[in-house]
């Protein structure tokens, strides 16, 4: 695997574990901003292999899918699940945004987060 795919792919490890650690503690608003993380490094580390060019600095999951060309190979569910976790990258960094946030991230919720983001960080590692 080409150094920068690498890194970018062990970033997305890492953060997927950080989510994890974070949902161990209950501290659910950084497990949605992990999960959207984890999603985010991999799908740079996808685009770099698809593009071999630095990845944009952005935040947005569509805009990473579709630059690396793979926004129309994901499937209805995980077009579901990049539309739920774009926001969770901006809204956990905004007070206004943040309490309304932590209203709707539960345990369950996060749960969900935790195997959903799995789920299509796995689906897209295969592609790497």
């Amino acid at each position: 695997m080409n150094e920068i795919v690498s890194y970018w792919h062990d970033m997305s490890d890492y953060d997927s574990e950080t989510a994890v650690a974070m949902q161990k503690t209950g501290r659910y608003l950084y497990v949605g901003f992990m999960c959207h993380q984890t999603i985010e490094k991999i799908l740079k580390a996808y685009c770099y292999k698809m593009t071999n060019e630095t990845p944009p600095y952005t935040h947005s999951l569509s805009r990473l899918a579709e630059k690396s060309g793979l926004l129309n190979e994901l499937s209805e569910e995980q077009l579901r699940i990049v539309d739920e976790l774009e926001p969770l990258n901006i809204e956990t960094r905004y007070p206004s945004y943040k309490e309304k946030l932590m209203q709707t991230l539960d345990e369950n919720r996060c749960k969900q987060l935790l195997n959903d983001t799995k789920t299509l960080q796995l689906w897209i590692k295969t592609r790497l």
